[in-house]
């Protein structure tokens, strides 16, 4: 048997067997199927490397936006809920949003057509068809709005569970742990937490999946009545075989590309519900305020600092920290600040360094109020070490270099800052000196002492050279008595024309001091 060339002008030779045509079709067929196969593995590369890309890109942006804002906001609890939903529930949402949009577009056309060809039939029946699944739609999005609200009240509970794995599997906290026994107790609250989150978790998700359940026997139930009526016209001779077979299929379709839709559409408003996380951390901007026409820092710098009738209370407490307080430190002058425990000392230096703003009163630096200095300016002339200082897990060059950024690979800087601080002999005698990791948490570093990490906090302090202003909060307290002597002694060349406050409890720190 021979076929023609059907009026195809670009089919090989006048004439096609049957062979040769199974052969045309079946390579065809392969082609099509081949070329389907390598858009779809294109699609979901590219898919992959755009949800890798916008993850990192909402981590970035989260980050940088954290970086900004003042102190103050990490002193709320809800900030760090807000944080939390912002870095995971918001990665996933926009690659996750464009692909259901795809997903609507293309079955839209799919609808538009098979719609078209229901009401060929019965307008009524299309009607019907089209509405059955619009209540599973409305009760999945009330229930996706609900399980937005239990993430955002369950995100404090994630922060606590988070919180009780660090304390069990972090090398900062083993010590006591093992010490007081208290692995089965973190466990314990670990449980209790958890249950409590699966708890709402559980019934939210039992009548969510079992209100869907039920929608969807009515859509079951709109199915099977339409497949009976096109059924019944074919019987009465109103439609062909073949229109039965169509239309069957027809009203399939519609219906599941409704449901597709509206799927989406909830998927969508779901979506957009978490990403209002990163939108709202977004909107936050620093509430320090920042003068339009801010003043240049003077060059050189004296140091003078002057506090005048300064009260302070930090948020949401309930007594200030410090009241009506003034003093002048002189320029190149060295004051101890000595005091009881929560008497206001640590503040006295997030104030100079402008952490925070009095609630009343100021604060001079040469004569000129602070907040007329553009904030990163004037902390740029100041070296600072805190009691509570960062045990970096990074090489002993980067813990001491991130006291000056623009000169972290300066090693001769590093090295100068380290002889500084006193932590050159500790440095010189680890594995690889200072490109030796300190710390265990990402290679095989080495632990340091209370004592030598905080030789090189200190020494992070020095790196600032030009700095004039010097404060140091508690700088001996985990050294022994031979290393304080030197430290100090090395002091008195270190602060000659630079104005230094310590905050001490030790007389042998105090009597160094100039007042």
């Amino acid at each position: 048997m021979a076929f023609s060339t059907l009026g195809v002008p670009w089919l090989p030779g006048p004439t096609l067997t049957a062979v040769q045509m199974i052969v045309l079709l079946a390579g065809l067929q392969l082609v099509i199927f081949a070329v389907s196969a390598l858009l779809n593995t294109l699609r979901n590369i590219s898919q992959q490397l755009l949800q890798n890309s916008v993850s990192m890109r909402i981590q970035l942006m989260v980050m940088e936006k954290a970086a900004s804002l003042d102190l103050q906001f990490y002193e709320d609890p809800a900030s760090y809920d807000l944080l939390r939903r912002a870095q995971n529930d918001s990665v996933n949402r926009p690659v996750l949003m464009i692909a259901t949009a795809f997903g609507l577009l293309q079955t839209l056309l799919t609808l538009v057509t098979m719609i078209a060809l229901l009401f060929g039939v019965s307008w009524i029946l299309a009607v019907v068809v089209i509405l059955s699944p619009i209540p599973a739609f409305i009760a999945d999005t009330r229930y996706g709005w609900r399980g937005y609200n239990i993430a955002r009240w369950g995100s404090r509970l994630l922060r606590r569970m988070t919180y009780m794995v660090n304390l069990v599997t972090t090398d900062a906290f083993a010590k006591e742990v093992k010490l007081f026994g208290l692995g089965q107790y973190f466990i314990e609250r670990y449980s209790l937490i958890a249950r409590a989150f699966y708890d709402s978790q559980r019934s939210q998700v039992v009548r969510r999946y079992m209100t869907g359940f039920a929608l969807g026997n009515l859509s079951t139930i709109v199915t099977s009545a339409t497949y009976l009526y096109i059924a019944l016209q074919a019987i009465a001779g109103r439609l062909s075989l073949g229109s039965l077979t169509a239309y069957t299929q027809a009203a399939i379709q519609v219906q599941n590309s409704i449901q597709s839709v509206l799927g989406g559409f909830s998927g969508m408003y779901e979506h957009n519900l978490y990403l209002n996380n990163l939108v709202e951390l977004m909107a936050k901007e620093p509430s320090m305020p920042v003068s339009g026409t801010p003043k240049p820092v003077p060059q050189p710098l004296r140091g003078e600092i002057t506090f005048e009738h300064v009260t302070f209370a930090y948020p949401g407490a309930e007594s200030p920290a410090l009241t009506d307080l003034s003093f002048t430190v002189a320029a190149g002058e060295t004051l101890a600040v000595v005091g009881r425990n929560g008497a206001g000392k640590t503040t006295l230096f997030k104030l100079i360094c402008r952490l925070y703003d009095p609630i009343e009163g100021r604060i001079l630096i040469d004569g000129i109020d602070i907040r007329e200095f553009e904030p990163v300016e004037i902390r740029r002339q100041i070296g600072a070490m805190f009691q509570d200082y960062v045990d970096y897990q990074a090489t002993a060059a980067e813990n001491i270099g991130l006291g000056n950024v623009p000169a972290i690979t300066d090693r001769d800087a590093i090295v100068s800052a380290s002889q500084q601080a006193g932590s050159d002999e500790l440095i010189a005698k680890l594995p690889a000196g200072y490109d030796t990791a300190l710390g265990k948490w990402f290679d095989a570093g080495v632990n340091l002492s209370g004592g030598e990490w905080q030789k090189v906090a200190l020494a992070r302090a020095f790196m600032r050279e030009d700095a004039r202003i010097l404060l140091l909060d508690e700088p001996t307290s985990a050294l022994d008595a031979q290393a304080e002597y030197d430290l100090f002694e090395r002091l008195r060349s270190l602060t000659r024309g630079r104005t230094a406050v310590y905050i001490s409890h030790r007389f042998s720190t105090v009597r160094r001091a100039d007042r």
